[in-house]
């Protein structure tokens, strides 16, 4: 596998599909962590403009997401116990806004425990059935997604932090690209 010049897996040019969706995933997990890297809690406290947006309270999203998607949809696990339920209760955004409280340390921690645990379940779910196969858990409307459906969902939700997460970084420090 290659990489580029910020150690992100270059992705497939010609493979097949679960090679290309996999590999585009990785790749958008990868920018979102160099987006991330080496900031100390007042970086990761930043906002842009009138947004609340912080790059730590999108390190707590994006480990929620990665644990609601591939975990509790897709292989039908219990949530992990940092995503009950009583926290959205008192405050939808909870996530974004208890970021404030955790350290760098933590923040990135709990994100990269959630990738690799997602990680592993969809290795899982592709050994499993592949990608037409319905996740274990409907969703709320009560229709069912593929591992396809997640895999391209997640794409698209770190491709649409990641534009978020590179206008903070530039607001920090300068630092800017894909």
């Amino acid at each position: 596998m290659a990489f580029d010049e910020q150690g992100r897996p270059e992705t497939p040019l010609m493979a097949g599909e679960v090679e290309t969706l996999v590999g585009f995933l990785e790749y958008h997990r990868a920018t979102f962590a160099w987006k991330c890297a080496g900031l100390d809690e007042a970086g990761l406290r930043v906002r842009v403009g009138a947004s609340s947006m912080t790059l730590g309270g999108m390190l707590k999203h994006l480990a929620y997401y990665e644990d609601h998607w591939f975990s509790y949809r897709l292989r039908g696990n219990e949530r992990q116990p940092i995503w009950v339920d009583e926290h959205w209760d008192a405050d939808p955004d909870w996530e974004w806004k208890s970021a404030a409280q955790d350290s760098p340390e933590e923040l990135h921690a709990l994100w990269r425990d959630s990738v690799s645990r997602s990680r592993e379940l969809l290795a899982e779910a592709l050994a499993d059935g592949g990608l037409d196969q319905p996740a274990r858990r409907k969703l709320m409307n009560n229709r069912t997604a593929s591992v396809r459906w997640i895999v391209m969902h997640m794409i698209e939700e770190y491709a649409r932090h990641n534009g978020h997460a590179d206008l903070i970084r530039e607001s920090i420090d300068g630092q800017t690209g894909e």
